[in-house]
C-alpha cells in the first residue's frame, strides 16, 4: 500500500514539474513493482508494456479518427465558419456565452478539444475586445465550453472520456441520460453565471480587455464554408453513433468522408491534414497508454487487493467510491482519460459486478466515470491547460483560478448531483 502512493506521489510530483508522462509513468511502476515485490524488469517488460499495448490496440483507431476529424475540420475553415456563426448570432453583448457556444457545438461534435481551442481564440478575442472584457477569463470561458459538459455529461458525446467507460459496463455513448443533461446544465449554468459575476467584478476593479503580446495565433487564411454545409460532419458523427448505433470508428470515418466530399476543392490539402492529425494522435495515445501501464502494474502487487478493499468499503453508494477513485487518479496524471483509463482498468470489473449485484444501473457507473474523469484532471499540470494558458497568452497567476472554479469545482458538485440521482433510482 505504501508502495502504490509512493508510485502516485512519483507519477504526480514529477507530472506537475512538467516532465513526460511517457517516461515519468514507468519510473512510477518502477516504485511501485520495487515495493511490491515484483521483479523490476519483468515489470516493465511484461506487466506494465501488456498493460500499454493493450490499451493502445483497442481505442488507437478512435484517437487516430478522431484526430484526423478534428484537424479536417479545422484546416478546411468549417470548424471557424461554425465558430464565426454562433458568435455574430450571440452579439457582443453575449460575447462569454457566444465563445461558450462555439466551443460547446464543436466539441459535442467530436472535434478535440485542443483544435477548437486554436479555432476559436481569435473569435473569442475579437468578442472580448469589441465588449471590453478582460483577456483574464477568456481562458476559462473557452475551457468551460470545450473541457467540461461535451466532454463528459451529455449522453452521446463522441469524446473519448464518454466513450472509454463503454466495454467495461457494457453501454452505449447514450448511457444515463438525465444524470447527463443534469450536471451537463449544473456545469454550463453555474458556470456561466460564475464568469458573468467575474466579468462584472473585473469591470468594477477599471481592468479591461487588453491587447495580446503575440498575434501569430491570429492569422486567418481563407474562406469559411457554408455554415450548413460545415454542421453535417458533426450531425453526421453524433447520429450514426447514437441513432444508427454505428461503432465509432465507422461513425468517424463517415464524418471524415463527408468533409473530403464537401470540400473536394481543397484535395490538395488533405493529405497534409491527415498526415498532421494521425501524427498528433499518436502523442495523445502514448500518453494515456503509459497512465495505463502503471495502473497495470498497481494491480500486479499484493498491496492492490487492500486498495480495493478500501475504494469498495467507502461509505454510501458504490458510485461515490467509483467517483473518488477516477477524481484522484485523474489529478494524479493530470488526464481525464489517462485517469479514468487506469481507475476502468484497474476496478471495472468489481464496479460492473456491483451494479448487477445491487441493481444500480451499469449506465450510472458509466456516467460518473466520465463525470468524474473531468474534475481534478484540470490540475495546474493538465496538458490543455498549458495549451490554453500559452495560446491566450496568459499565465497561472492571471487565469488559473477561474479555470478551476468552472473545470474543477463546478464539475465536481454536478457529479455529486449525479450521484444523488442515481441514489434516487433516476437515470
Amino acid at each position: 500500500m505504501i508502495g502504490i502512493i509512493l508510485g502516485l506521489i512519483v507519477l504526480m510530483t514529477l507530472a506537475f514539474m512538467g516532465w513526460s508522462i511517457i517516461w515519468v509513468a514507468p519510473i512510477a511502476a518502477g516504485v511501485v513493482a520495487l515495493t511490491g515485490g515484483l521483479d523490476l524488469l519483468d515489470a516493465y517488460t511484461n506487466t506494465y508494456m501488456s498493460g500499454f499495448v493493450n490499451f493502445a490496440k483497442q481505442w488507437f483507431p478512435v484517437f487516430m479518427l478522431s484526430a484526423i476529424f478534428g484537424k479536417l475540420m479545422e484546416d478546411t475553415g468549417m470548424a471557424k465558419s461554425i465558430a464565426v456563426v454562433l458568435s455574430k448570432l450571440m452579439g457582443t453583448k453575449r460575447a462569454i456565452l457566444g465563445v461558450i457556444l462555439s466551443c460547446a457545438v464543436l466539441t459535442y461534435g467530436g472535434i478535440s478539444l485542443f483544435v477548437v481551442v486554436f479555432a476559436v481564440y481569435p473569435l473569442a478575442l475579437s468578442l472580448f475586445r469589441e465588449a471590453n472584457i478582460s483577456r483574464r477569463i477568456m481562458p476559462a470561458t473557452i475551457a468551460l465550453g470545450a473541457f467540461t459538459f461535451t466532454m463528459t455529461a451529455l449522453p452521446g458525446t463522441p469524446q473519448i472520456q464518454n466513450l472509454i467507460p463503454m466495454p467495461y459496463f457494457q453501454t452505449n455513448a447514450m448511457a444515463a441520460p438525465v444524470m447527463g443533461i443534469v450536471s451537463a446544465l449544473i456545469m454550463a449554468i453555474g458556470g456561466y453565471f460564475y464568469l458573468i459575476w467575474r466579468q462584472k467584478q473585473l469591470t468594477e476593479k477599471g481592468e479591461g480587455f487588453t491587447e495580446p503580446k503575440d498575434t501569430s495565433m491570429l492569422k486567418v487564411e481563407g474562406n469559411s464554408p457554408n455554415v450548413l454545409l460545415s454542421l453535417l460532419p458533426l450531425l453526421t458523427v453524433l447520429l450514426t453513433l447514437n441513432l444508427l448505433e454505428w461503432h465509432i470508428v465507422v461513425a468517424l470515418l463517415s464524418g471524415i468522408l463527408l468533409i473530403l466530399l464537401l470540400n473536394i476543392t481543397k484535395m490538395k490539402g488533405f493529405v497534409k491534414s491527415i498526415n498532421s492529425g494521425a501524427t498528433g494522435s499518436i502523442i495523445a495515445i502514448i500518453n494515456t497508454s503509459a497512465a495505463v501501464g502503471f495502473g497495470t502494474v498497481v494491480q500486479a502487487v499484493p498491496g492492490f487487493k487492500k486498495l480495493t478493499e478500501m475504494l469498495m468499503n467507502v461509505p454510501g453508494n458504490p458510485l461515490i467510491s467509483e467517483a473518488i477513485a477516477v477524481n484522484l487518479l485523474a489529478g494524479a496524471t493530470g488526464s481525464a482519460s489517462g485517469g479514468m483509463g487506469i481507475a476502468l482498468e484497474a476496478l471495472g470489473d468489481q464496479y460492473y459486478q456491483i451494479a448487477l449485484s445491487t441493481g444500480i444501473s451499469p449506465e450510472a457507473f458509466h456516467r460518473i466515470a466520465s463525470l468524474s474523469s473531468g474534475g481534478l484532471d484540470v490540475l495546474p499540470h493538465n496538458g490543455a491547460v498549458l495549451t490554453l494558458l500559452t495560446i491566450t497568452g496568459l499565465s497561472h497567476k492571471e487565469s488559473y483560478k477561474d479555470i478551476a472554479v468552472v473545470a474543477i469545482v463546478i464539475p465536481i458538485i454536478a457529479t455529486v448531483a449525479a450521484i444523488a440521482l442515481a441514489a434516487m433510482g433516476i437515470y
